[in-house]
C-alpha cells in the first residue's frame, strides 16, 4: 500500500500513525456451517475522510439509488457493473489503499478443529482436501457440522457424542484412506473435547473459538504496520468488539509484534472510510463465495485480486489460486 502522500491526509496518515478504516461482511457469529453466507471477508482502506466521501458520493451520483445509506448489494447489482469495476479498476478511488482478509469458513472449522483437538493446525490443509475428497459431499458436510457444533459455546444436545459418532461412522465408512488415517487421531482425543466444553461451565469465554471477527483485525493491524509504522484502527462497531475484547486485541498484535496504535469504534454511516471498506468487504465475500461455488467471474476475479490478503484463510485450492494476491505490503 502506498503511504507516501505529502500531506499525510491521502492515506490517513495522522503524524506517525496510520489509520484504517474497517468492516466486515459474512459474519454468522459462530455458525459458520448453517449461517447464511460461505466466506467471511474484513475489509480495511487507508484513506483520508475527505477521499473516502468523495468515493461515497461518486457512488451515489453513478448509482442513483434513493436508499439513505448505500451497501456492496447495491454495487453488485448486475445494472451497476461499470459502478463496481470503476470502484475496483487501477485506476479506481481504492486501488494501492485497501486489502480484504478473507476466510473460508468451512476450513476455518477444521483448523479450529484440528488446532483445539490435536494441538496441530498445519495439519489443516491434509484433513481438508483429504476429507472433501473421500467422504462425498454428505460424508463432508456431516463432519462439518459435528465439528461446527463441538467448537461452537452455545448448543443443545451432546455435541461430543454427536462429533465421535460422526467420526467413527466415517472411519468405518471410508477405511484404509488418509482421511480416515487422520480421524483415528481425532477419535482418541474424546478426553480432550469433553475438557474443553466442560470450560464452558463456568460461562461462555471472552475469545470464541470459531468467532473470525477477532483475529481478522488482529491480521489487519498487522497487514498495514508491514513497515514498522504504527496503525489505529477504526471499525464499525460491533456487539462481538466490546471494551474486554479490544484489549484482547490489542495484547495478541502486541504478542505477535504488530505496531497497533489502538482500536476505535464507529458508526458506519457517520464515517465514510468505514462505508468504503463495507463496500470492498461485502463485493469481495460476494465475488470469492462465485468463485469457491464454481461460478466465479473471470474479470470480478481479476479485480479483486489485487486486494486480497495472501495470509487469508483458505481450503480450496482451485479458487484460492485464482484469488491469490502477490505477497502483502505496502510500497515505499
Amino acid at each position: 500500500m502506498s503511504g507516501n502522500r505529502e500531506d499525510g491526509e491521502q492515506d490517513g496518515t495522522q503524524g506517525a500513525v496510520l489509520e484504517i478504516a474497517c468492516d466486515e461482511s459474512g459474519s454468522d457469529g459462530e455458525n459458520l456451517t448453517g449461517g447464511n453466507t460461505d466466506v467471511f471477508a474484513h475489509g480495511s482502506v487507508a484513506l483520508s475522510v475527505a477521499s473516502a466521501a468523495a468515493a461515497v458520493e461518486e457512488i451515489r451520483d453513478r448509482i442513483r439509488s434513493p436508499a439513505e445509506e448505500y451497501k456492496a448489494n447495491h454495487l453488485l447489482r448486475e445494472k451497476h457493473r461499470a459502478v463496481l469495476e470503476w470502484l475496483l479498476a487501477p485506476q479506481g478511488p481504492i486501488h494501492d489503499r485497501a486489502r480484504v482478509h478473507l476466510m473460508e469458513k468451512s476450513y476455518f472449522v477444521v483448523e479450529r478443529a484440528v488446532g483445539v483437538l490435536l494441538d496441530d493446525a498445519a495439519g489443516a490443509p491434509a484433513l481438508f482436501r483429504a476429507g472433501r475428497s473421500a467422504f462425498g459431499g454428505q460424508g463432508w458436510r456431516a463432519f462439518l457440522e459435528a465439528a461446527n457444533r463441538l467448537l461452537r459455546v452455545r448448543d443443545h444436545g451432546d455435541p461430543v457424542d454427536a462429533f465421535y459418532g460422526t467420526v467413527d461412522a466415517l472411519r468405518r465408512a471410508h477405511p484404509g484412506t488418509e482421511a480416515a488415517r487422520f480421524l483415528a487421531r481425532l477419535a482418541a482425543t474424546r478426553a480432550r473435547a469433553e475438557a474443553y466444553r466442560a470450560g464452558f461451565l463456568d460461562g461462555p469465554p471472552l475469545i470464541p473459538v470459531l468467532n473470525p471477527l477477532l483475529p481478522a483485525i488482529v491480521r489487519t493491524a498487522e497487514l498495514w504496520s508491514t513497515d514498522g509504522r504504527p496503525v489505529r484502527l477504526v471499525h464499525d462497531r460491533q456487539n462481538m468488539l466490546t471494551p474486554d475484547r479490544i484489549a484482547w486485541i490489542e495484547e495478541a498484535a502486541r504478542q505477535a509484534g504488530v505496531a497497533l496504535a489502538g482500536l476505535r469504534l464507529v458508526v458506519a454511516r457517520d464515517d465514510a472510510r468505514v462505508q468504503v471498506a463495507d463496500f470492498l468487504a461485502g463485493i469481495a465475500r460476494k465475488i470469492a463465495s462465485d468463485e469457491l461455488n464454481g461460478r466465479g467471474d473471470p474479470e470480478l476475479t481479476a479485480l479483486l485480486r489485487p486486494y486480497v490478503d495472501p495470509g487469508s484463510v483458505w481450503g480450496d485450492a482451485r479458487s484460492g489460486a485464482l484469488l491469490a494476491a502477490p505477497v502483502a505490503g505496502r510500497a515505499n
